[in-house]
């Protein structure tokens, strides 16, 4: 392999690490792109002098991902309503290999929605330390280079982040039982049946949709199953020519809402206890491109 197809070879595990830090697509692919303007700005000589293109690489796409979380703060406070991490299909960033973190992408709770939505609520120095040494294994001496602090204090940020992780992540239904409270969820809900729909719900179950500005979308979190059921059918009432799709996720089976193949509306559940606890559907269709 020379060193254009080894450097090319590279692109799918930094997307799979962009996303991670940065929560959509249309970002990691964009920083990825960076990243390999970087590397052919560089000349012959200064290629050849890096030993470890993989480790050159994976460093300046963390650093340009780690620029893009710290200014991301200012542009969520732009964002009209909730903002949501952008749903992926199975499949979409490659298949999982369980021996290889870096390669951990498909129906991996690395790439969850209830994962990628905590990880946005800490520091870009945090989440950074996390996704780089917890997800993809780099030592912390080399996690401190990418994020400008000593080991130890990276070391740190990273137990903090785990700690937070497993403070609010939460015990959630294996496969099985998941999928079965998703298809009851769609059948009651393609029915129009408010009372099934309502009895799938967890008392204190929360809906977040994220329009982006674009399309219009609740501004502001749903709470209670007698309100998150009723926003949900009032949406599939006004667009009677929806369709509902089961879809396998990141986050497991979830479905889209489709009108004449177009998709419309990614919704991904999380279930804990047989019932459902989270509801996030994504309608702005910047990040709906991995669909069509």
């Amino acid at each position: 392999m020379d060193e254009l197809d080894a450097v090319m070879a590279e692109r799918r595990r930094l997307i799979a690490l962009a996303y991670r830090l940065l929560g959509t697509l249309e970002e990691a692919e964009d920083a990825v792109q960076e990243t390999y303007l970087r590397w052919y700005r560089l000349t012959g000589e200064e290629r050849e002098a890096i030993g470890n293109p993989q480790g050159w690489l994976t460093r300046v796409a963390s650093r340009i991902c780690l620029d893009v979380l710290k200014s991301a703060r200012a542009r969520r406070e732009q964002y009209v309503g909730d903002w949501l991490p952008e749903p992926v299909p199975a499949g979409l960033l490659g298949d999982s290999a369980p021996a290889d973190p870096a390669d951990r992408v498909t129906l991996d709770d690395t790439v969850s929605t209830a994962l990628l939505v905590l990880l946005d609520t800490m520091t870009p120095a945090e989440r950074v330390a996390f996704v780089l040494h917890d997800v993809f294994a780099l030592p912390f001496p080399e996690v401190a280079e990418i994020v400008g602090r000593s080991p130890a204090a990276v070391r740190q940020l990273a137990t903090a982040a785990r700690r937070r992780i497993a403070d609010h992540r939460g015990i959630v239904d294996p496969p099985a039982e998941h999928d079965a409270v998703v298809r009851a969820f769609l059948a009651a809900a393609g029915g129009g049946n408010l009372g099934a729909l309502t009895s799938l719900l967890d008392p204190s179950v929360t809906l977040r949709s994220d329009g982006g500005g674009v399309v219009r979308a609740a501004r502001n979190p749903i709470v209670g199953p007698t309100r998150v059921a009723r926003f949900l059918l009032g949406v599939l009432t006004k667009r009677s020519t929806w369709a509902l799709s089961e879809r396998v996720t990141a986050d497991g089976l979830g479905f889209t809402m489709t009108d004449g193949g177009e998709v419309h509306a990614v919704v991904n559940l999380r279930v804990a206890g047989g019932l459902v606890t989270d509801v996030w559907m994504v309608v702005n269709p910047a990040k709906l491109t991995g669909w069509r």
